[in-house]
């Protein structure tokens, strides 16, 4: 059966969810400050209201 809108937007938002967690989570790990500004550049372009984009 083809996915239908609906789905679409469910799966796009879930994929979005888990980037983020990930994103979050590799922030939270990270020292160096270069990665850590490319991460959160990142998360706000996928996020821009996260709270770790801020």
């Amino acid at each position: 059966m083809p996915m239908v809108e609906r789905d679409r937007e469910i799966r796009k938002r879930r994929n979005k969810r888990a980037k983020v967690k990930a994103l979050k989570a590799r922030l939270q790990a990270e020292r160096d400050s270069k990665v850590r500004t490319r991460l959160l550049n990142r998360l706000k372009k996928i996020s821009p209201n996260s709270p770790a984009a801020k």
